[in-house]
């Protein structure tokens, strides 16, 4: 077979672009004037419009252009793809969020160094009990139909309350119905160290106690800080406490080293009943050796309850000197 020489040059049909010179401006100037933009930067195109209507649009205008070939151009000559938004700006500027960042990864490599217990702590998402849709694909024999709408009352919610050892790769879920309060999240602590916790850190004197700063473990419920000094005096052990920035509750290890997998374990399960919940949730594992326990609560618990007087006017809370709002300590000897 012949070879072509250097000034030859092969057939076929020449791209839109080259054979209308004018396309190429014409497809930015619709991309310009249907994009919705980037508003931190100008120079960031991004439009939601179907290639389809932009070239209908574009065939209006004369030229000669189909769905395919304008999606050559969009991609491969202008340099344009498909992609979505991404949740990677902090919502809350908090004046020192880089310092407390700084301040829990020094805490938590003293901890680990002597072996006293982490513990990160959060409500998972609630869930649904009844004949309700959970997301989710399953390997089945026939159709499983819940109902179509989700219509609940109150004791079909349920509230799951998750404490995880960052250093054991283990945690409990606590299950619990009502509302979700400062209570609910002591007894849940309290539960993870009768089951867990107690027999690997019966010596240690103190915990750290990671967790967001809002809810019903956040850092202006002074009903929480009352029940850790009571948890505190049980457990006959300190419990510092650090709390992670507004708008910075991802960032809490429970959220992508356990509550992920619990998720993962629920998937396409209708929760009929709250055993049902606490039988999968318990199956959570991974390769890494993660094991979760689930345990359900004795009681319903009820919201409206406040700090006592008595805690108020004498906190024994010791509050650090570095971000005394995120910071400070549930002394045990300070209960006696």
């Amino acid at each position: 077979m012949r070879q072509l020489g250097a000034s030859e040059k092969k057939g076929g049909r020449k791209p839109a672009s080259i054979a209308q010179p004018d396309l190429l401006p014409a497809v930015e100037a619709l991309i310009e004037r249907d994009t919705a933009g980037s508003p931190v930067d100008a120079n960031i195109r991004w439009t939601n419009r179907p290639v389809a209507d932009l070239a209908e649009e574009l065939q209006d205008q004369g030229f000669l252009i189909g769905v395919d070939a304008l999606r050559r151009i969009l991609f491969e000559e202008m340099g344009l793809s498909r992609r979505q938004a991404f949740k990677d700006e902090a919502a809350c500027a908090y004046e020192y969020r880089d310092e407390q960042f700084r301040y829990i990864a020094r805490l938590r490599a003293e901890y680990e160094r002597h072996e006293w217990p982490v513990l990160s702590v959060d409500t998972k998402k609630k869930e649904i009990l009844g004949n309700f849709y959970h997301p989710g694909r399953a390997i089945t024999d026939g159709r499983v139909r819940v109902q179509d709408h989700d219509f609940v009352t109150s004791d079909q919610r349920l509230v799951p309350y998750g404490a995880y050892d960052t250093l054991r790769n283990e945690g409990l879920m606590y299950l619990a119905q009502g509302a979700d309060t400062s209570e609910l999240a002591c007894d849940a602590i309290w539960r993870w160290w009768q089951r867990l916790g107690r027999r690997h850190y019966w010596c240690a004197p103190r915990l750290l106690l990671l967790c967001d700063c809002g809810g019903s473990n956040g850092r202006r419920q002074y009903r929480f800080k009352e029940e850790l000094c009571c948890l505190a005096r049980d457990m006959r052990c300190d419990i510092q406490v650090a709390h992670y920035p507004p708008g910075c509750s991802k960032y809490n290890p429970i959220e992508h080293r356990m509550f992920c997998h619990v998720s993962r374990a629920l998937q396409a399960v209708v929760l009929k009943t709250i055993e049902v919940a606490k039988d999968f949730i318990g199956r959570t594992k991974t390769t890494t050796g993660l094991r979760v326990v689930a345990e359900i609560a004795r009681r319903t618990y009820q919201k409206g309850l406040k700090a006592t007087r008595d805690f108020l006017d004498n906190n024994p809370i010791r509050f650090n000197a570095f971000l005394p709002e995120l910071n400070y300590t549930a002394s045990w000897v300070s209960m006696l």
